[in-house]
């Protein structure tokens, strides 16, 4: 069964710039995934003069980068002093900041691409859902301000109704460099601006078979094969592909899900949004959400422990839609005209991989930051492909397999069951 598209897939125009016919070819690179990831390396890369060919196995955007909650955040997915307690302020620093350059990557590719996406610098905000957890922020705040990052800011509980009306929160952290866009309009974009410069993309072509020939690599697909120099592995951990076991053991795929209303009301979106950001809650098992340009709020969260599917999206949408009306209780009985999942990539200390293994070389495992760090990684990674080894800012990162994970995520419900209790008691 064909997955509900998101609002983002819904309401993006087509790509109408991939090739016809049957795989085949001699190229300098062959890019795997037509995510953001794969489609911002084919662009740079053919920019620079490269010939690539760039092979998805369904439609370009059609599964993670396609099926989120369209925020791009700054910041990393850790508490940057748990980060730099870990790794040293050094590195913690590094890896803080090319999340944040991720960002200015998704701006400066729309603005010079013209890709109208409606990308927006909105901040987000981390909401406290507990006065401890308000504790926590302020002191995150008070490091980050003083390490890394001058456009963070503090709200107290007070304050809190100039940015959000909803219960049940004690103040947020506001990181006012992140941003906000619709990115089935950026990805299919993205894709066009690829195919401009040069890439040929084919789509509905599953890789089957990677074969090293000499000094080149033989690429097989379901539509035929191309024989390349060099290989990018841009596709997730969830793919079901012999060729991609030795990622699936190091990537634990989830589900995250999420709901659009229809329009709402201008004047309820100014009562209960005045700083229009994009937000997530400070619980492990949380919510994010955001407004769109049209004023339908894209709400979402991992609703239940599980992958998506067509019938696991309707049953978390229901779940989205009860925890959003306990939130913004005004919004009981507003429409939700779209309900979908996704897939976000999970590595077991949550910061992204990339590299070369075999003499394949990739990026993936962006936990839940994938909208910036998948375009940017993508630059990044086509920059080392092309001899500059310093493009990579997490080159120095070791990638153990998940000791008893062989790529089916069969331990989600025990993980959900232990992140409840954490919630609770946390």
């Amino acid at each position: 069964m064909e997955p509900v598209p998101s609002l983002w897939q819904a309401t993006a125009p087509a790509f109408t710039g991939g090739q016809a016919g049957g795989v085949e070819g001699r190229y300098d690179v062959a890019v795997i995934g037509g995510g953001f990831t794969g489609l911002s390396a084919a662009l740079a890369l053919a920019r620079g003069g490269a010939r690539v060919a760039l092979l998805e196995a369904g439609a370009v955007i059609g599964a993670a980068s396609g099926r989120n909650g369209g925020q791009c955040n700054s910041g990393t997915a850790h508490d940057f002093g748990a980060l730099a307690s870990a790794h040293g302020v050094d590195k913690a620093r590094r890896w803080y900041l090319a999340h944040c350059d991720a960002v200015d990557t998704v701006e400066r590719l729309a603005r010079e691409e013209g890709i109208d996406c409606d990308f927006r610098r909105a901040g987000r905000a981390k909401l406290a859902a507990k006065p401890e957890h308000f504790t926590k922020i302020e002191a995150a705040y008070k490091l980050l301000s003083s390490e890394v990052d001058p456009n963070v800011s503090l709200v107290d509980a007070d304050g809190l109704a100039q940015e959000i009306r909803a219960d049940g929160f004690y103040g947020a952290l506001i990181q006012h460099t992140s941003a906000q866009l619709h990115v089935g309009r950026f990805g299919v974009g993205l894709a066009h601006a690829a195919a401009r410069a040069g890439a040929h993309i084919w789509e509905q072509a599953p890789v089957t078979g990677i074969k090293r020939e000499g000094a080149a690599y033989r690429v097989e697909t379901s539509r035929g094969a191309v024989s390349a120099s060099q290989v990018l592995v841009a596709t997730g951990g969830a793919s079901p592909q012999a060729p991609f076991g030795w990622f699936r053991r190091r990537i634990v795929t989830v589900g995250s899900f999420a709901i659009a209303t229809a329009p709402l009301d201008a004047a309820l979106v100014d009562h209960l949004f005045p700083g229009r950001r994009n937000y997530v809650t400070s619980r492990i098992i949380g919510n994010y959400f955001r407004l769109t340009a049209d004023n339908r709020l894209v709400f979402g969260g991992r609703a239940r422990f599980a992958l998506s599917n067509p019938a696991s999206d309707l049953k978390c949408a229901d779940i989205l839609e009860k925890a959003m009306t306990r939130l913004f209780p005004d919004l009981a009985g507003t429409q939700i005209d779209h309900r979908w999942g996704g897939a976000i990539d999970l590595t077991q200390d949550r910061l992204p991989r990339a590299g070369e293994h075999e003499g394949l070389y990739y990026a993936m495992g962006y936990s839940g930051h994938g909208v910036q760090m998948a375009t940017h990684m993508g630059g990044q990674m086509a920059k080392v492909m092309g001899g500059d080894a310093d493009a990579n800012p997490f080159a120095d990162l070791a990638w153990p397999a998940i000791p008893g994970h062989l790529g089916k995520p069969w331990f989600l419900p025990f993980v959900g069951a232990y992140y409840r209790v954490l919630d609770y008691f946390q």
